[in-house]
């Protein structure tokens, strides 16, 4: 197949989605394909207009906005070129943690109590009197997160008002919409799904060196400790694959997508958010469970390839197309 890969882009993951791209390139030549690399920039539908008749599919290693959001699944329907992973709404949802996790609760999917604070009510009511409103009813410590973002970016914990408003006002660089999570202290752990029909791969927990697996600890070797399969019970392990399947099946995801959770201090798991694209770098963790589960990169690769099968017609639905 002649395939391109989409990385980079315009997000602040950007160097992030340039490394996931320049692995799964390296692994397509590996396996036969033909590779164009495509850094996604503000050309992209010219771009991909004239590689369309000459491409059999685009494989997406894009991480955050325009490129994990749905914006890129909806340009490349519009030019009936089939893509890896989730379509335009389940990319959508996902990446929108606000209303993923009122998906997540309809599905008695359990997640952290929260509050959504938007950059219009800060501006009518004041940064601290919003700090105030969202801490008497979440107390602390509490996660600040923009509603889009990805890889812990503009996210962080606060421990008292002071730190609460710099955290909001952090977030709001990022995104009109924050959420201010009550914080789950314990364990995080996470799974990965693989393919159309997906494998659920083993739980996998994070031990990050500085008590938050932050951005820093995410992409800087020797930062993080990745146990897999994670230690812990059995029973727990198969409760955390169930409930990644049903979040994964609840926002129509395919192909690929990777559940976080955190653990409380009773082993209780409240459901993070879901990643459609996750990193597949050489510290990323889909690969890391993967391979626990007797899966290569390569053929982790061709699994998510092999999703790449939808394609547009012309009244405008999809089919699955040999």
């Amino acid at each position: 197949m002649r395939v391109a890969v989409l990385m980079g882009g315009t997000s602040a993951e950007r160097e992030v989605s340039l490394r996931s791209g320049q692995a799964v390139s390296s692994a397509l030549r590996d396996l036969g394909h033909e590779v164009v690399e495509v850094d996604v920039g503000p050309d992209i539908a010219l771009r991909m207009t004239e590689l369309r008749e000459t491409i059999d599919a685009a494989f997406l290693a894009l991480h955050g906005r325009m490129g994990e959001d749905g914006t890129i699944q909806g340009l490349l329907e519009i030019l009936a070129i089939p893509y890896t992973g989730s379509g335009v709404m389940a990319s959508a949802l996902a990446m929108n943690k606000h209303l993923s996790k009122q998906v997540f609760r309809a599905r008695d999917i359990p997640v952290a109590e929260d509050e959504a604070v938007g950059a219009a009510r800060v501006a009518e009511r004041g940064l601290g009197k919003v700090a105030e409103e969202v801490s008497a009813r979440l107390g602390f410590p509490c996660m600040v997160k923009p509603n889009c973002e990805g890889s812990t970016v503009g996210a962080r914990r606060a421990r008292n008002i002071a730190e609460l408003e710099e955290a909001i006002e952090e977030a709001l660089r990022y995104d009109d919409l924050l959420l201010v999570e009550r914080f789950i202290e314990g364990r995080e752990v996470t799974v990965g799904l693989v393919g159309g029909e997906p494998v659920v791969l083993p739980v996998l927990e994070v031990v990050a060196s500085k008590g938050v697996y932050d951005y820093e600890c995410k992409y800087t070797q020797g930062m993080t400790e990745y146990i897999v399969p994670a230690p812990i019970p059995d029973e727990l392990a198969e409760r955390l694959r169930r409930l990644s399947l049903e979040a994964h099946s609840a926002l129509c995801c395919e192909g690929l997508s990777r559940v976080d959770f955190m653990l409380d201090e009773e082993g209780r798991p409240y459901c993070l958010e879901v990643n459609t694209i996750p990193g597949m770098t050489s510290l990323s963790l889909i690969p890391k469970a993967a391979a626990a589960a007797g899966l290569s990169f390569h053929r982790v690769v061709e699994m998510v390839l092999e999703t790449a099968r939808l394609k547009i017609n012309r009244e405008g639905g999809c089919r699955e197309v040999g």
